[in-house]
């Protein structure tokens, strides 16, 4: 693909966001994509550091894990993650574009909904336990294929790492989808496993949301700009 020089975009970070998507089907591509974002603003920030304070995190948990059920492996991130890296949703200050950047939202533990879930996707997975987003409109959030307890029958597990890690049942979660989408219609299947295109897809629209309400035209052009390049990705795939 002929990559484009941004008029609007930091150029470092288009270039290393267009780097990143040839690999964006893999969960390390989808986290460095998601860092290349940051770029715009955070000009030092560095995929191959934030991939380090990731693995980090997944040999904390890794070392406490007796038990290769998923429940177990969930059970201790949710104590490493939540309880003691306090991550959960920065409700004061929701507009924040910080809340969308990667890197920031490791250091501090506040984020949205997508770039929490994507720590806990990161972080989790290399436990063996994949993890799957849901692109629900107001409210993303992470899915977990899994036994149940009586390893009889399939079972999905609903986790909200806005809401500091709460499970949910899938009742719970559309409702919570309603609550945040207003009159906004649903898909079809709201809780259906979203790419990792629409992963990145939604960090910027997030993003372009809160540029526009503080009125940065320029930053909305730059979300543009990356938000092509990976649409324009998909459609060479």
């Amino acid at each position: 693909m002929v990559v484009p020089r941004p008029d609007h975009c930091r150029e470092h970070a288009f270039s290393c966001l267009a780097e990143q998507l040839p690999a964006l089907d893999t969960t390390r591509g989808l986290m460095r994509s998601a860092v290349a974002i940051s770029m715009h603003e955070l000009a030092g920030a560095d995929p191959v550091r934030i991939e380090s304070q990731i693995d980090e995190l997944s040999r904390k948990i890794g070392k406490r894990i007796n038990s290769a059920h998923p429940r177990a492996v969930m059970a201790h991130a949710h104590d490493v993650l939540f309880e003691e890296r306090g991550l959960k949703g920065n409700r004061g200050d929701y507009h924040n574009p910080r809340n969308s950047y990667l890197p920031i939202v490791l250091r501090t533990g506040r984020g949205l909904g997508a770039t929490l879930s994507l720590v806990y996707k990161c972080v989790v997975e290399p436990l063996g336990v994949p993890v799957f987003g849901i692109n629900a409109p107001g409210h993303f959030m992470v899915g977990i294929d899994g036994a149940s307890s009586d390893h009889a029958v399939r079972a999905v597990t609903l986790i909200d790492p806005f809401d500091a890690g709460r499970m949910l049942s899938s009742e719970e979660a559309l409702f919570a989808f309603h609550s945040a989408a207003g009159d906004a219609p649903l898909p079809e299947d709201p809780l259906k496993p979203a790419t990792h295109a629409q992963w990145l897809l939604r960090i910027i629209q997030d993003l372009m949301d809160v540029f526009d309400r503080l009125g940065q035209r320029d930053d909305v052009a730059a979300m543009l700009e990356m938000r092509e390049l990976i649409q324009g990705n998909q459609r060479g795939a």
